[in-house]
């Protein structure tokens, strides 16, 4: 978008004003857009004015997931014994099929893609790097045909073997499985494969034996903490401590996750604290949880307790299932006799399963109520 000087007037009363023969143009900038500076002046018999352009960076756009995925293998931040025999896999020469596991988040997907970086020039990535969602084409269809091409063709010019990246590869077909198995064997020579999933058990133990295994557990809060606070830092935002604890308490070691809810509240908000993060994913508060418990325990009437929470589910949105999982928690600190806290924990355990498995939440809320009322009449007994 172009804005110019003194727009509206003729040419001659600019040309009276300035008698100049130079027409320049300034790029101006701004940090925040993330726009680039340079200045161009052009040599016309006119008049001088200013054109202002404003251009946009792409990258600004990008979510802060990918906007800040990390670019090499030395900005990976955990899991340094994994990064480590990479690396030396690297620079020997001696890649193997690999397979990544564990859950999302954890970096498996980063660690390959700053590996292939590492393999490759980027002149040459596209052509020896071929990356595919296993969930999108999970079919036998998709080996027979994209893999098995890339697979079994060489580049003429780029030395070396290419690599094939399969993302989410626990949702193939067996027969999708028992088709790579051969492929992987047959092509060795030409391509190196990796192979990236949540859940080990639905890979074939047939493909399992023919990769290295790596398994990625969930990043605690000191690998977590560092990256956040990089995020935090060059995006100019403002996250309170407690806010920062409840974006690590939320994720359950899921990097991806930490930013997503921390791009998200901050965009609702402007500024990020415990109260907002939870709020903006909706979450229950720990002053929810309070009072909930404090329902459970000290309200003698069983439709006024549910009457009441389910109140607070309405107006705040919530899931009976974040609310059992916070009063969990709170159970934990409670100090109860053993056999009574046995008792609750048991009851809780079975309407989370119920809940897993899709029951209706009702009925699941006042099997909890029946639950706490029991317990409680239980520590009067033994009391």
């Amino acid at each position: 978008q172009a804005f110019v000087n003194n727009r509206g007037r003729s040419r001659d009363e600019l040309s009276n004003s300035f008698g100049a023969k130079t027409f320049a143009v300034r790029f101006q900038t701004s940090k925040q857009c993330g726009v680039r500076i340079s200045q161009v002046n052009f040599c016309v018999p006119l008049l001088n004015f200013t054109v202002t352009i404003m251009l946009k960076d792409a990258k600004s756009n990008l979510p802060w997931v990918e906007k800040y995925r990390p670019a090499t293998l030395d900005d990976l931040i955990s899991h340094e014994e994994i990064i480590s025999t990479i690396n030396k896999f690297i620079n020997e020469n001696q890649l193997p099929h690999l397979l990544f596991y564990g859950p999302p988040g954890t970096g498996k997907t980063s660690t390959i893609l700053a590996c292939a970086r590492q393999l490759y020039k980027p002149q040459t990535f596209n052509q020896m790097v071929l990356e595919l969602n296993a969930s999108d084409d999970r079919g036998i269809n998709i080996v027979r045909g994209q893999i098995l091409n890339f697979a079994s063709t060489r580049t003429i010019f780029s030395g070396g073997y290419k690599l094939i990246i399969l993302d989410e590869a626990d949702a193939m077909t067996n027969d999708a499985q028992n088709a790579l198995r051969r492929i992987i064997e047959k092509y060795t020579d030409n391509v190196r494969f990796c192979i990236i999933c949540n859940y080990l058990s639905k890979i074939i133990p047939a493909l399992q034996s023919r990769c290295t295994r790596f398994r990625f557990a969930p990043l605690n809060a000191e690998q977590i903490l560092p990256r956040l606070e990089h995020v935090v830092e060059a995006e100019a935002i403002k996250v309170s401590e407690d806010g920062k604890k409840a974006l690590m308490t939320l994720a359950g070691g899921d990097m991806r996750k930490v930013l997503n809810v921390l791009q998200s509240t901050w965009m609702a908000y402007k500024d990020v604290t415990e109260d907002n993060v939870y709020t903006c994913v909706g979450h229950p508060l720990k002053s929810d949880i309070a009072n909930i418990v404090k329902w459970l325990l000290n309200t003698e009437s069983f439709k006024e307790i549910f009457e009441n929470i389910q109140e607070l589910k309405t107006n705040k949105g919530l899931a009976l299932e974040d609310i059992l999982t916070e009063i969990h928690l709170y159970v934990h600190r409670m100090e109860l006799p053993p056999r009574v806290m046995s008792l609750l924990l048991i009851k809780m355990a079975a309407i989370e399963e119920r809940l897993a498995a899709g029951c209706v939440e009702k009925p699941q809320m006042a099997a909890l109520i029946a639950a706490f009322q029991i317990a409680r009449d239980q520590v009067i007994v033994e009391g």
